[in-house]
C-alpha cells in the first residue's frame, strides 16, 4: 500500500527579530500563513530499512533529508528500537529550496502524519507537536497551518483567526539564501549593543490596512542581493496589499484580493532570471483537508 500526503508551503506575513536567546538561537515573533503551493510525499509501506528519495538534484536524500530526521524522531517517540523501518518515502518537489517557504519543514510534518498511518500509530496533534519541535523550528506549524503566530525560535505556535482569502504572487530569483546566512547578515548589520529592543506584538489594524507588517531579515539580505529590493518595489507598484521577502529569502511575495489583479501583477513583474508563480492562501480548514493522508492501492 502507498500513502500520499501533501506538504504546503508558507509565507511570513510579519517577522520580527527580538534578540538572542541563551541557546544561541534568535528570539522571533512571526505571523505565518499557509499557501496552496505544495510538495507531496508518497510513502510505500514495505519491509526493510526506511529510505528517503527525491528526483530533484538539489534536495538531499537519505539521512541528510529532514524527512529522515522526522521519521527517526517519531520512531523513537513511539518507543521502537533500532533504525526506522517499514517505509520507502519519495518526495515530489514543487517548493523551491533555500527560498523562505519552509518546504523541508513542511515535508517533515507531512512525513509525521503519513508515517503515523503507515506505522499504525496515533496521530494526535498535541502529541505530534512535541515530536515536531525536536526536528526544526517551523515543523510544529505545519501540523495545523492557516494563520498562526510563532514565537521563541519559531516552535511556539498560537493559531489566530484566518486572514481573508488572498491571491499570492511568488517571485523567485536564480539564487537561494541559506537561513544561517540571512541571520548572520542580520547580526552583522544590527545596531550596536544597548540599542532599544524591538517592540513585540502585531501592528494595530493590520488585518484591515495591511500596514506595519515587515520582515526584519529583508534589509540585510537585500543589501547582499539588491535584486530582492527591486522585486519588492515592483510588486508594490502593482498595488499589492503587502509585498515583502518571506522568511530568510530568497522568494518575494505580493498579496492581492482579486485573481485578475494577481495575474496582471505576475505578468508585470517578470524579469530575466526570475521565476514567478501564482498561488493563494489556504485557511486551517482547507489545510486540514489537503494534508489528509490518502491511501492508494
Amino acid at each position: 500500500m502507498t500513502l500520499t500526503v501533501r506538504a504546503p508551503a508558507k509565507i511570513n506575513l510579519h517577522l520580527r527579530i527580538l534578540g538572542m536567546r541563551h541557546d544561541g538561537f534568535h528570539e522571533v515573533q512571526t505571523l505565518l500563513q499557509s499557501i496552496d503551493l505544495h510538495d507531496s510525499l508518497a510513502i510505500r509501506c514495505r519491509p526493510g530499512p526506511l529510505t528517503v528519495a527525491c528526483r530533484a538534484a538539489e534536495v538531499p536524500t537519505g539521512r541528510a533529508n529532514l524527512v529522515w530526521n522526522a521519521a527517526r524522531a517519531l520512531w523513537e517517540a513511539l518507543g521502537r528500537r533500532g533504525e526506522p523501518a517499514g517505509a520507502a518515502i519519495m518526495i515530489r518537489k514543487r517548493i523551491p529550496p533555500a527560498a523562505g517557504l519552509a518546504g523541508g519543514s513542511s515535508n517533515a510534518a507531512a512525513a509525521l502524519r503519513g508515517l503515523c498511518a503507515a506505522w499504525q500509530a496515533p496521530a494526535r496533534t498535541s502529541w505530534l507537536r512535541g515530536v515536531a519541535s525536536e526536528i526544526g523550528s517551523d515543523v510544529p506549524y505545519f501540523l495545523t497551518g492557516g494563520a498562526a503566530l510563532a514565537g521563541g525560535r519559531g516552535e511556539r505556535i498560537r493559531s489566530v483567526p484566518d486572514v481573508e482569502p488572498l491571491w499570492v504572487v511568488l517571485a523567485r530569483p536564480a539564487f537561494g539564501v541559506a537561513t544561517a546566512d540571512a541571520y548572520r547578515w542580520f547580526d552583522a548589520d544590527r545596531p550596536r549593543p544597548g540599542a532599544p529592543r524591538p517592540a513585540s506584538g502585531m501592528p494595530a489594524a493590520w488585518r484591515r490596512t495591511w500596514r506595519g507588517l515587515a520582515n526584519d531579515l529583508e534589509p540585510a539580505v537585500a543589501r547582499r542581493h539588491p535584486d530582492i529590493a527591486v522585486m519588492v518595489e515592483r510588486l508594490q507598484r502593482t498595488g499589492a496589499l503587502l509585498a515583502a521577502m518571506t522568511g530568510s529569502g530568497s522568494v518575494v511575495f505580493g498579496l492581492y484580493r482579486r485573481e485578475a489583479a494577481a495575474q496582471a501583477a505576475r505578468r508585470a513583474v517578470r524579469r530575466r532570471g526570475w521565476r514567478t508563480t501564482l498561488t493563494r492562501t489556504i485557511d486551517r480548514a482547507e489545510f486540514a483537508r489537503v494534508t489528509a493522508v490518502v491511501p492508494q492501492q
